[in-house]
């Protein structure tokens, strides 16, 4: 029996994707765990494992393809013994998408469409992971409480598992029931409102073969055609920024504190830290020792560190600090976790790791989801002082702008120093004004004093 390869959740939040580069081709035989393809997903270029064995009969999405349905089959698999030339492509044509996979109660399914488990068979494939209107559900296996499956005019009836244990709670004969999901296979809405006197449910569910509704175009934006211009289609990374950042403006309601902060204690401790580091081939940047504050000051000033959840407060009591870094094809935060408790050269050397995968769009999901509050340093580009969106679910985000050499009065007469303005965006409904003000101060302390923190 052939086998769908689908378009996999390569991370939690991902609907769509791109399919960026086939690493098979038609007729080549693979294993599980092969690489058969790399996905863009609206994070990252992930690469895509084969969980079955077998030989690629049919590739249905092309190379290049973007927004690929979660659950559309991309490729038709045939098993050992299985002629490739006999195999065809699902319903509804080669390309057709199918909705995300849910379960029978209507629950999105997070794992991968294809995957049903290390100790899933191919074999028992139809068993493990039956079809609810083409939509691969999360029910158990079928057991023996559902009795032997049912047989109409010498031909088994095609039935889900969750399906037959409803109909055999009922006592319905299945032979009497029409079935709506593919190939005229029996689902959960067929037998849900049949009472074993009906022959046939009560309301029909609507037909797989059934004309989906037109899709809804992307509302029109004016602009001046006249002026020369060309297109550029949005990548699904940009996409999603664009999605998470409408939706902090428009539902976090932010509040903005700001701090100068001398950064001449932490320059020179910097260079006698890096010169002792030399050896190691270690060089710490300002970023790496802001880093280490914010953990600090968030570990110290829990109150900080929170994300707001509608009725409830969850409060963190370890600081992963999100750290922006700017890609070709977008805005990422990689994680440092715990940065309160970790090293500065650990941090330096975690660090350039993170932001060289991140640039080359190679990173996992775990290392770039999460995190407790964000960093957003732009001192690098010259810019003084900045307000930056919080990262949803994070309470807050600390912005950094560049230190420049500014009049500051130190005991009480005017000097020079090396100063730098820094902005946290702290989300209202979570943190009060004067808490962020706490550990803004404590940031500020850590800083301008920055033996402290490393102690």
């Amino acid at each position: 029996m052939s086998i769908e390869i689908k378009m996999p959740a390569l991370s939690p939040t991902m609907e769509e994707g791109t399919l960026a580069k086939w690493l098979v081709k038609e007729g080549d035989t693979v294993s599980a765990g092969d690489l058969m393809a790399e996905i863009e997903t609206d994070k990252a270029t992930m690469e895509f494992e084969a969980v079955d064995e077998g030989t690629i009969a049919k590739i249905l999405v092309e190379e290049g393809s973007d927004n690929v349905k979660v659950g559309t089959v991309i490729a038709m698999l045939a098993e050992e013994g299985e002629d490739v030339g006999d195999v065809e492509a699902p319903s509804g044509g080669d390309k057709a998408e199918t909705p995300k996979p849910e379960n029978d109660e209507g629950k999105p399914d997070p794992t991968d469409p294809n995957k049903t488990g290390d100790e899933a068979k191919p074999a028992k494939r139809d068993a493990v992971q039956a079809e609810d209107h083409g939509k691969p559900t999360a029910s158990a296996p079928e057991t023996a409480e559902a009795g032997p499956a049912p047989v109409k005019d010498g031909e088994r009836i095609k039935v889900t598992p969750l399906a037959r244990r409803i109909a055999a709670d009922k006592g319905l004969d299945l032979s009497q029931v029409t079935g709506s999901g593919p190939n005229g296979r029996i689902v959960k809405a067929d037998v849900e409102g049949v009472e074993p006197s009906a022959g046939k449910p009560a309301a029909q569910a609507p037909s797989a073969e059934a004309p989906a509704a037109a899709p809804v175009e992307p509302k029109a934006v004016w602009f001046d055609d006249s002026i020369p211009h060309e297109e550029e289609k949005l990548s699904n990374i940009r996409k999603t920024i664009a999605r998470r950042l409408t939706e902090a403006k428009q539902t976090i309601p932010h509040i903005y504190l700001t701090v100068d902060i001398r950064l001449d204690a932490l320059l020179k401790l910097r260079s006698q830290l890096n010169e002792s580091l030399a050896a190691r081939e270690i060089k710490l940047s300002v970023n790496d020792l802001l880093i280490k504050a914010l953990g600090v000051a968030l570990e110290a000033r829990p109150k900080c560190n929170v994300t707001f959840a509608g009725d409830k407060l969850i409060k963190y009591s370890r600081a992963d600090v999100s750290v922006a870094v700017s890609t070709p094809s977008g805005l990422i935060t990689p994680i440092i976790r715990d940065a309160a408790n970790k090293s500065v050269s650990s941090i330096s050397t975690e660090m350039k790791d993170l932001a060289g995968r991140a640039k080359d769009n190679k990173l996992q999901p775990h290392e770039y989801q999460g995190g407790t509050a964000s960093l957003s340093n732009m001192g690098m580009f010259g810019i003084k002082q900045f307000d930056a969106v919080i990262n949803p679910p994070q309470g807050m985000i600390l912005a950094v702008g560049a230190g420049e050499k500014r009049p500051y009065i130190v005991d009480d007469a005017v000097s020079s120093a090396t100063v730098m303005s820094a902005t946290g965006s702290f989300d209202h409904r979570a943190i009060d004004g004067a808490d962020g003000a706490a550990m803004l101060k404590l940031f500020q302390e850590l800083v301008e004093n920055p033996l402290g923190m490393i102690a």
